[in-house]
């Protein structure tokens, strides 16, 4: 069996994923095909010795699509990369088109709208009629048929395989008004209907503009993944230092990494110490300590020392690729949102059609004039129009993401609203989603007859040569208090243990407490508080003159304000919260009792995050993942509701559903509410959109509604669905 994934287009609705699907699925050989519209690809897993690529293709261009060139699952990591790329260039020109689309409809719309609400003429007669109405007519037609064009393009389309679709509604409808306005024009007739068509078509070219936008995000997350690895590595051969592009690294390369660069790729280090920044990888907030024969990878950042290195993994075997592959793998699995309208549109849009044709032909056999026969005929096909269908999902979306922003909370997508409108359990990574991110100085404890002013400042004063992260803990609160420094001769860095340089003529070494025992120093004095600080999960350093203990400086990445609030509120509404983390087992337990959460999971890996989210699922529980690493972007992916925290990495952010700008975790909770309440007001708004049609059809074939009563009833009902999603705005989050 081949995996292969290639770019479909010319897609527009979900009811093009499932022709496409199974026209897929009919080739022999293929055993599963999955088509996902958010990134416009297919997936497929077929029998080489039965099906080839160019069958493949051929079932989709069948349907009247396009495919671009294939990405294979199976390819290097540059070609499965680049197919994304090209997927997402593709996307990014798609949201520029509609969005101009959208723009000039509008634009022509509105005059066409004022001409003919305001009865305008300008007293110019050309053929019998005023200038005006040639200006609607001009303006109604180029919206309509130009403008609107992808609409006729799928109606007709949809219509060679016997199918219909909402581009079938807007198209006929649209076209619909339009010939018979053209037919009342030349009839001398005053019922014309260029601004029904010319405002529908704008409206849903809006409504395609929010969607293609929503739609780019999903494939920038990968290239977004990708732009993290290092560009380049500093190669050693025969002694000598070359600069080569990241692609040239081959296995057993030997590499030199200095401080402040990233590390090229996964290796083992051959010589030298340092901390290395790994929180972009596993979540973990302290820099890691490595030496020789230790494991390092591919993008996580060198901080300290100067590292010699040798490649063990390259390309598509790093860890950083295999979390791209996490990624594309859980977008690509994952359904497409089903609209309501266009499922619905599958059965309704031949319906009404058939009623039209019916209420024609029946007025025209009873009356025997042609005039009376359309105009009930359009009045039925103009109800129909999906005008109030086209306003139902954007407005709401429209504004609930609006209040939103104003609350510090990005809602994505269509798709996040469905996702949150049922959750059981909300999975919290620790790191800068609980936590600050960073390391702060905690506790200051002085031993007998040592101020607390003075033991920060000489430990500020050695630590400011390290570039450690604990160090510049250290450094940072001696400058929160405003203290002066005194100057530190002869430092030196022991590595992974502390460091050491003489103050006043004293000899200061700040490091571990194991490094002071070590070397014969007595803790005792301190000990109580010691161990209970190391209880507390916290980082604790004494600082030490001419082996005499001064005191103890803890260091921990300390929990956000509002973390025990947030759980609270999750417990308060019967929604279960968790607490995933890569700190060992005794942190994550004393972080976690802090803030009230029952349940913990430490010591986990990147792939094992998607695990504990699939494992939740498994159960038939719906989860949401809030996170902010980049290990935290499959696990964001494959949830039911990934919430990203926007203080945390860009493809964070790409990967989920919902953004929390401002970090803080009660905005998760109210993220929630907030998706519940505009996924309640779309439901609302179809309701409106359909009840309208539901009531106008017959009004309309028995003559009871004639076509500009029914273009009123239709504005009626996208002016219901704007005030419903209006409400919005006021609603109460709790």
């Amino acid at each position: 069996m081949k995996t292969t994934t290639f770019t479909i287009i010319g897609m527009h609705c979900a009811s093009c994923v499932v022709r496409n699907e199974r026209s897929l699925k009919k080739v022999p050989g293929v055993r599963v095909a999955s088509v996902n519209y958010a990134l416009n690809t297919a997936t497929v897993e077929y029998d080489e010795s039965k099906a080839s690529e160019h069958d493949l293709h051929k079932a989709i261009e069948k349907n009247g699509y396009k495919v671009d060139m294939p990405a294979s699952h199976h390819g290097s990591h540059g070609a499965h990369a680049g197919g994304h790329d090209h997927g997402g260039g593709a996307t990014a020109a798609e949201v520029q088109s509609s969005k101009r689309k959208a723009i000039i409809a509008i634009v022509l719309a509105i005059p066409a709208l004022v001409i003919a609400m305001g009865n305008i003429e300008l007293g110019v007669d050309i053929s019998g009629r005023d200038l005006a109405m040639w200006i609607e007519a001009a303006l109604g037609s180029i919206v309509i048929l130009a403008l609107g064009y992808q609409f006729h393009e799928g109606m007709l389309k949809q219509l060679r395989h016997f199918t219909a679709n909402m581009d079938t509604l807007i198209s006929v409808g649209t076209l619909a008004a339009l010939i018979y306005s053209f037919w009342a024009l030349s009839q001398e007739g005053d019922d014309l209907y260029f601004e029904t068509g010319a405002v529908i078509t704008a409206l849903i070219l809006l409504g395609k503009f929010f969607e293609a936008r929503s739609r780019g995000q999903a494939s920038a997350a990968i290239a977004k993944l990708l732009q993290l690895g290092a560009k380049s590595a500093r190669l050693i051969k025969d002694g000598q230092e070359t600069e080569v592009p990241i692609e040239q690294v081959r296995i057993d390369d030997v590499l030199l990494v200095k401080p402040g660069e990233k590390i090229p790729t996964d290796g083992v280090v051959v010589s030298g110490a340092s901390a290395i920044d790994e929180s972009m990888l596993t979540g973990e907030s302290m820099p890691v300590e490595k030496k020789q024969d230790d494991l390092v990878y591919g993008a996580t950042m060198n901080t300290s020392g100067a590292l010699t290195m040798k490649a063990t993994k390259v390309g598509k075997d790093t860890i950083l690729a295999q979390i791209v592959k996490m990624v594309s793998d859980a977008q690509t699995q994952k359904a497409p949102i089903q609209k309501l309208a266009d499922q619905i549109s599958g059965v309704f849009v031949p319906i009404v059609i058939g009623i039209a044709l019916v209420t024609g032909v029946v007025w025209y056999l009873a009356t025997g004039n042609i005039e009376s026969s359309i105009i009930p005929a359009v009045a039925v096909l103009v109800i129909a129009c999906p005008c109030a269908l086209g306003l139902a999902t954007p407005t709401a979306i429209m504004v609930g993401t609006s209040r939103g922003a104003g609350m510090g909370i990005l809602i994505k997508n269509g798709e996040a609203l469905e996702r949150g409108k049922k959750i059981d359990v909300m999975v919290f990574d620790k790191t800068g989603t609980l936590t600050e991110g960073k390391p702060q100085v905690t506790n200051i404890v002085p031993n007998t007859g040592v101020q607390e002013s003075e033991l920060l400042t000489l430990a500020a004063s050695v630590e400011t040569f390290s570039e450690h992260p604990l160090a510049q803990a250290i450094v940072n609160k001696a400058k929160e208090q405003s203290l002066s420094l005194k100057t530190a001769e002869g430092f030196l860095s022991l590595a992974g243990k502390g460091v050491t340089a003489n103050v006043d003529g004293r000899t200061l070494t700040i490091g571990s407490p194991k490094l002071f025992s070590e070397h014969g120093g007595d803790v005792t004095p301190l000990a109580a508080k010691l161990s209970r600080l190391q209880e507390e999960a916290k980082t604790v350093m004494t600082v030490v003159a001419d082996n005499a203990i001064l005191g103890l400086i803890a260091v921990a990445d300390v929990v956000k304000e509002d973390a025990k609030q947030a759980i609270e509120m999750l417990n308060a509404a019967k929604i279960k919260p968790v607490m995933i983390t890569g700190d060992n087992q005794k942190t994550a337990d004393a972080i976690a009792r802090l803030m009230g959460i029952q349940e913990v999971r430490a010591e986990v890996l990147p792939h094992d995050k998607v695990n504990e989210v699939k494992a939740f699922q498994a159960k038939g529980l719906k989860v949401a993942f809030v996170g902010d690493g980049i290990n935290d972007a499959p696990a964001l992916a494959q949830a039911d509701l990934g919430i990203a925290v926007g203080t945390g990495t860009d493809v964070a952010i790409e990967a989920g559903n919902i953004v929390l700008v401002k970090g803080h975790p009660t905005k998760a909770f109210e993220s929630l509410k907030l998706s519940q309440l505009t996924f309640r007001g779309i439901k609302q708004n179809l309701f409106w959109a359909f009840i309208y049609n539901i009531i106008g059809i017959p009004l309309a074939a028995f003559g009871l509604l004639n076509p500009i009563i029914a273009a009123g009833a239709m504005a009626f009902s996208s002016v219901s669905v704007v005030t419903n999603s209006l409400r919005i705005r006021r609603a109460r989050l709790g």
